[in-house]
């Protein structure tokens, strides 16, 4: 088929997501009632304020969705971008409602940004103008550990959280929950080991579950598994760069390409992502890069050839005009909404196999939710049982070591005697969601005749689990 004679399907993020849950409601059969409800976002909240800074006031935008209370806390992230636009945050609030209803994340959805380029400010100043943006969104339980929990997005992190939550804290210093006000927070403040990692090592355990299933990985034009797979990383952030650290340390994958703003690095024996991401940490221009092919189109990137594409920085990279292109066989959405809607069918109909964001992309809230848990019960996961985990292992391999004449390999015994701290039941909790969650959109793709890719299932599974929920506590 000639995709260039083909009329696009959609103009913008918010209708593209639309598009795709429209899609799977049709294969529901939902009355149309039901099926509006869930899609429409319940309110917007928009806000303007001033902050005084280098000796005169400044104005800042504001936004904070939430798409849907069918359960509460809404969940989702704060951004900080010069491009925030209302429709981008309606549509992230809406993707964080089926996201949580897929992976079993008991929220519901919502989404904030701030029109702010980070860079142009010092600390000092982006706490002021933080603090002060949560104000705004406190007063109005927009930030509440029972009803809007926010978290890190693009140009947020720990630090901003942190200030976040200590303003909460400030205005309701009696609320004993305070802390789970917002995740993503540093450990030293109520934070959870893993966080950080979590949309990364989510992205390496969906592609360890997709190639658990042989049927799969055929169809995708793979064997074997992730050992030796070339990969294109698109945005060396925090969700691209542990997704290729832990791919490629730990999976045998090879990076073989990284796409930036200003330009793409490739090497087809691999790419260092240890010491590419030390080199753009100290702020040294991409191009300076040594041992790799640079160009400075970085859209090349993500048509070059490789087995596996990680979009992993922002929505709308892979469109009509592109999709044609794109010649990774397997493409794995880390960061939210990168494919549109009319490029997800040309990808398709030219048989590429996409895992969709609503899937790939939930890490972060999975361990989010584990965060907020932690903070609601006010211990850490991993102190009451750890060291009786140990002493059990250990009574037993001290029973095994009795009978075998060789005892038991010493690296061995140090693995099994080693009692779950967090860090490993925050792994745990989240490759057992991963896993969960990719098995039930497989069952309802291979069950309906008319799903056509796993996204459409991933829609399906949500909205079938949002809707039972509506049914039994809608009013």
């Amino acid at each position: 088929m000639n995709f260039q004679n083909k009329k696009p399907l959609t103009t913008g993020f918010l209708e593209s997501v639309n598009l795709m849950y429209d899609r799977a409601v049709d294969l529901l059969d939902l009355p149309g009632d039901v099926a509006q409800t869930i899609k429409a976002c319940n309110s917007t909240y928009e806000v303007q304020f001033s902050v005084r800074l280098r000796g005169k006031l400044h104005s800042f935008k504001g936004y904070r969705s939430v798409h849907s209370e069918h359960m509460e806390p809404a969940k989702g992230g704060i951004r900080y971008s010069i491009e925030v636009n209302k429709d981008e945050v309606e549509a992230l609030a809406a993707l964080m409602t089926y996201k949580c209803a897929l992976v079993e994340a008991p929220f519901g959805g919502s989404k904030g940004g701030l029109i702010i380029d980070p860079t142009e400010w010092e600390d000092h100043e982006m706490e002021k103008i933080t603090r002060r943006f949560a104000y705004e969104l406190i007063k109005r339980d927009l930030i509440n550990p029972s009803q809007n929990v926010p978290a890190p997005d693009m140009g947020t992190g720990e630090r901003e959280m942190a200030w976040m939550a200590d303003e909460y804290r400030r205005m309701n210093p009696t609320d004993m929950n305070a802390c789970a006000c917002v995740t993503g927070k540093p450990l030293n403040a109520g934070g959870i080991a893993g966080r950080t990692e979590a949309t990364g090592r989510g992205v390496q355990y969906a592609l360890q579950e997709f190639f658990r299933h042989a049927d799969d990985v055929k169809a995708a034009g793979f064997d074997g598994s992730l050992d030796g797979k070339r990969v294109v990383v698109q945005g060396l952030g925090n969700v691209g760069y542990h997704a290729a650290k832990f791919l490629s340390e730990e999976d045998g994958s090879k990076i073989v390409g990284v796409v930036e703003r200003d330009g793409a690095v490739f090497n087809p024996k691999g790419i260092d992502v240890e010491a590419l991401k030390a080199h753009l940490v100290a702020r040294q221009p991409l191009s300076s890069f040594p041992g790799v092919e640079f160009v400075e189109d970085g859209s090349l990137g993500l048509e070059y050839d490789c087995d596996i594409l990680i979009p992993a920085a922002c929505e709308s990279v892979i469109t009509y005009s592109n999709a044609h292109k794109v010649k990774a066989r397997l493409i794995i959405e880390a960061a939210n909404g990168p494919i549109t809607a009319d490029a997800n069918d040309i990808l398709v109909e030219r048989g590429h196999t996409i895992i969709p964001d609503l899937f790939a992309n939930a890490g972060g809230v999975t361990v989010s939710y584990f965060e907020w848990a932690k903070n609601i019960s006010h211990i850490r996961f991993g102190r009451m049982q750890r060291r009786q985990e140990e002493a059990r292992s250990r009574a037993f391999l001290e029973q095994l070591e009795a009978v075998l004449p060789n005892g038991v390999d010493p690296a061995l015994k140090k693995k099994l005697e080693c009692g779950a701290g967090e860090i490993d039941l925050v792994r745990s909790g989240l490759d057992d969601t991963m896993r969960a969650a990719y098995v039930a959109m497989r069952e309802v793709r291979e069950s309906h005749p008319n799903c056509p890719d796993m996204r459409t299932a991933a829609y399906m599974v949500a909205v079938r689990r949002i809707v039972g929920v509506m049914d039994h506590f809608t009013m």
